[in-house]
């Protein structure tokens, strides 16, 4: 028993990687699945193609590893945050479709709420804003929508869970309701001081506690699989959510340390130590994680869409048949062609949080071409980038390099752009998969197999180091057209 299987379900597909004892990739199986869109704003998934793919590629890895079930000592999972589900107790059976962290169906509930004056309650108690983003009013739409739902969960005989306790109640054969702290930090519903859920929270937005799981450290016991499921029993003892569990990959273990992740969305987490550091400029206070009791917290900016406009030239503009032609693209566009993509498919993140913008091309002349919007997409995400790091800076945050992940920085060319757009070095990691080595070291932690956090520190190694080529002039006069095409999605504007 000297593997680990890490579960890393996200946003458009699930993966699984085993690992050995060293912590090195021995396999890897991903599968993607349906997106479903039933209106403007709206992103759902089945709950059941969340499952059902997590448990194929579950085999798949151990397959193609030439293991036995018998040699996994322990899974670890990680998991798109804030998406949530609401299933009856009784028989496993979802009330509806999973509500994707994207959708933003609640955003006039939270205007309502925000007017009465609740947001400041929000901020307080769990570091975040009050946003359609969070779990709460997802489950307080689903619990007012849902056929017999609100009765339901007034009876008790409703659960509501984050995709990891999902995962965990199905593995588990329905045994076990369980979730970790950077999860329940996510949900709108959790006090991050107090490590507890928040009765008044609850209160004003009608959710019985009886829906909600125990919230554990992210390493724990969160109980074993069902035989059935897997063909034997493993214990699950890691869990996070896939940004806090990519700020353990890439070993951001010292206050000051900062990740950024490129996938569905781009993530920057900066670890602020013991404390709590309340950001002036609207980015969010939440776990970064919690060990042997003890909480480490971050200060994070999120941006919704990264690989999801990469994932919409190829599959919606057909611009392109693999995101993987996006590097030689880029690099024949014109470089003075003033295009800009502002991708607010679902809004705008931090440091806007504008529920109502739009997406938009701007700065299209006769001259712009398949290149050109491909480089301003890429672009967008570097732009995107600056936002949070500006906005952290002016928090107190003053990190001198960005460790970056996800599957966007194989990017040669976006990788160059980014230090330009930031003026400051990137390093990028030799294993670029930190979101599931961070659920791998969770679970070793728990299991034994690794001693400490500083152990695994001393694993950290960059395959990559890009420092800015191009002048602090030209960096900004670009980010300042980045901020004026922004200026024209704005819903307020």
């Amino acid at each position: 028993m000297s593997h680990i299987l890490a579960l890393d379900q996200g946003t458009t597909s699930s993966r699984a990687i085993v690992f050995d004892a060293d912590a090195v990739q021995v396999s890897v199986a991903q599968r993607e699945f349906a997106q479903h869109f039933p209106a403007d704003g709206w992103v759902e998934h089945d709950a059941d193609d969340i499952f059902d793919s997590t448990l194929a590629v579950a085999r798949d890895a151990i397959v193609q590893a030439g293991l036995t079930v018998s040699e996994i000592a322990a899974i670890g999972i990680t998991n798109q945050r804030e998406t949530t589900l609401v299933w009856d107790r009784r028989t496993g059976q979802p009330v509806h479709r999973a509500i994707v962290w994207q959708d933003r169906r609640t955003a006039e509930y939270c205007d309502r709420l925000e007017g009465e004056g609740f947001g400041d309650a929000v901020t307080a108690s769990t570091g975040l804003l009050l946003d359609p983003y969070f779990s709460a009013t997802k489950v307080a739409w689903l619990l007012d929508n849902v056929d017999g739902c609100r009765a339901a969960a007034e009876r008790g005989e409703l659960a509501f869970g984050t995709v990891d306790t999902w995962l965990i109640w199905r593995l588990t054969g329905g045994r076990v309701h369980r979730t970790d702290a950077t999860n329940a930090s996510r949900t709108m519903l959790f006090n991050i001081h107090t490590q507890t859920w928040d009765d008044a929270l609850l209160t004003k937005l009608r959710i019985p506690r009886s829906m909600l799981p125990e919230v554990l450290d992210c390493a724990a016991d969160f109980g074993v699989t069902d035989a059935g499921v897997l063909g034997a029993e493993i214990p699950i003892c890691g869990v996070a959510g896939d940004q806090q569990a990519a700020l353990v990959g890439q070993c951001c273990f010292e206050p000051g340390m900062i990740k950024s992740t490129y996938g569905t969305g781009c993530f920057v987490i900066t670890n602020t130590g013991s404390e709590a550091l309340q950001s002036a400029n609207r980015l969010l206070t939440t776990v970064g994680y919690r060990l042997d009791g003890q909480v480490t917290y971050g200060l994070e900016g999120s941006i919704f869409n990264a690989g999801t406009a990469i994932q919409w030239l190829r599959d919606g503009l057909k611009l392109f048949a693999d995101a993987a032609e996006t590097e030689a693209l880029a690099r024949a566009a014109d470089p003075g062609s003033g295009t800009y993509v502002v991708p607010a498919f679902t809004g705008l993140g931090a440091p806007y949080w504008d529920a109502g913008a739009r997406g938009a091309i701007v700065g299209l002349t006769r001259d712009t071409g398949i290149d050109e919007v491909v480089a301003a997409t890429l672009q967008s995400v570097c732009y995107q980038t600056r936002d949070l790091l500006v906005a952290m800076r002016a928090d107190g945050v003053a990190p001198s390099a960005l460790r970056v992940d996800g599957g966007m920085v194989a990017n040669e060319w976006m990788l160059q752009f980014l230090s330009d757009a930031l003026q400051m070095r990137v390093e990028r990691p030799a294993f670029a998969e930190s979101t599931a080595l961070g659920a791998c070291y969770l679970a070793g932690l728990q299991a034994g197999m690794f001693e400490s956090t500083a152990q695994l520190a001393e694993r950290w190694t960059s395959d990559r180091r890009v420092d800015a080529v191009m002048p602090a002039v030209k960096s900004d006069a670009l980010y300042a057209g980045w901020q004026e095409a922004v200026g024209r999605v704005r819903s307020d504007a």
